[in-house]
């Protein structure tokens, strides 16, 4: 696991699915998306303060009297939601990631939060031509900004990364830089601005491993297969399993072979580097 930061951050965790996508993730047998970060945030930074709450409900159960400000750093999860569907539990998280910026907190987060940081700053996002990048995000491969970004510090100039995405980020706000691209989105890092804060978001997520990725694979299985990317439930169900045997076993080399997986995806430390430079560049830096 990643060598403990030292510093005692107060941080905000904000799972992004409504209700009905936590009950079906649960289903699937996927950890709570908010879950998923607290344990990683938490072996980060083992004396932070984490308040998890739920972005999409109308009550999100932030501390009672709490001011946003208090806090110093937001993190972000991914969601099932359609940020550029007009309802209320997307326009009220496009409005806290607005509140949390103009509060001078800074943010981070996946995929669906570098949609909601586009759209919050101004930015538009639509659904992806090519369908759903599911399983491995190929050959992301850093910007000139994005290699001189203290977000990819330690990390490789072209990496693969875990991933599953239908939507994404098609124009940019003003004043935004793109840090990351492959061949599927063109947007697969990038940083905004509201009020001189920053938003620093992938596309890719970070936090899940093989076993995340196989409870997803059973969750979108008949998207999956109606856009081709598995043949039928058979081979979805090989693809399944072999995860999750790679997850318990990360040395087996048929399977790393087999799925292409290097250390980007199997080395914690390399993995969620990003989420480690931005707790030291702008959470216990500046403090």
């Amino acid at each position: 696991m990643p060598t403990p930061l030292d510093g005692e951050p107060r941080l905000l965790v904000l799972d992004a699915y409504a209700l009905a996508g936590r009950e079906a993730l649960a289903g699937a047998g996927g950890t709570p998306a908010g879950d998923l970060y607290r344990g990683l945030l938490s072996a980060l930074v083992p004396d932070a303060t984490l308040h998890v709450a739920f972005a999409a409900d109308a009550d999100p159960g932030l501390p009672p009297g709490g001011a946003l400000a208090d806090f110093d750093g937001a993190v972000w999860t991914g969601s099932s939601l359609t940020i550029h569907h007009d309802e209320p539990a997307v326009r009220r998280q496009i409005e806290l990631a607005r509140a949390l910026l103009d509060a001078g907190v800074p943010n981070f987060g996946s995929c669906w939060a570098a949609q909601v940081a586009a759209v919050a700053a101004g930015g538009s996002c639509a659904a992806s031509p090519k369908g759903r990048e599911f399983g491995v995000a190929r050959d992301i491969t850093l910007t000139d900004a994005g290699r001189a970004h203290p977000l990819f510090r330690d990390k490789p100039d072209r990496f693969d990364a875990w991933c599953s995405h239908g939507d994404e980020v098609v124009s940019l706000p003003a004043d935004a830089r793109l840090l990351a691209s492959n061949d599927f989105s063109r947007v697969q890092a990038l940083e905004v601005f509201r009020g001189g804060t920053s938003f620093q978001a992938v596309q890719y997520h970070p936090e899940y491993d093989a076993h995340e990725v196989a409870r997803l694979a059973t969750l979108r299985g008949d998207e999956l297969i109606a856009q081709g990317s598995f043949e039928g439930p058979g081979a979805l169900a090989t693809y399944v399993e072999e995860l999750e045997a790679l997850h318990t076993d990360p040395t087996r080399q048929d399977l790393i072979t087999a799925h292409g997986a290097g250390d980007d995806l199997l080395d914690p430390t390399l993995r969620t580097q990003e989420v480690r430079n931005w707790l030291e560049s702008q959470v216990l830096e500046p403090r």
